[in-house]
């Protein structure tokens, strides 16, 4: 479905934007962070915007699309911080996505 895929290409760009200073970049100065991140979000926009969009002409509603992309976000999140930033996966960390993913769950039960 374009919309997932859309919105996973986009929430690896927005990780990155978000996250990528932590691991060798803490030497550079904030204010060219900040303006670096903002050119990755960019790109992060040009994905997320046709993806919500695709997926509500589709008939997903706003809440919907909003839980989607939160899941999607915390698998991408997941892979960033084991594989770029080193850190484990605990067991809170599979519970909390459980409970995310019931979110979706609720949100798209009875979605014809």
């Amino acid at each position: 479905m374009p919309t997932i895929l859309l919105l996973t290409i986009s929430n690896l760009f927005m990780t990155a934007a978000w996250y990528w200073h932590l691991k060798g970049g803490m030497n550079k100065p904030l204010f060219a962070v900040i303006l670096i991140s903002w050119g990755i979000a960019f790109v992060e926009y040009c994905f997320a915007v046709p993806a919500n969009r695709i997926g509500f002409a589709h008939g997903w509603s706003a809440g919907q699309l909003k839980i989607a992309q939160e899941a999607i976000a915390l698998i991408v999140f997941g892979g960033f911080m084991v594989t770029v930033l080193g850190e484990p996966l605990h067991w809170r960390h599979l519970a909390a996505f459980l409970c995310i993913i019931a979110a979706v769950g609720f949100l798209f039960v009875g979605r014809s």
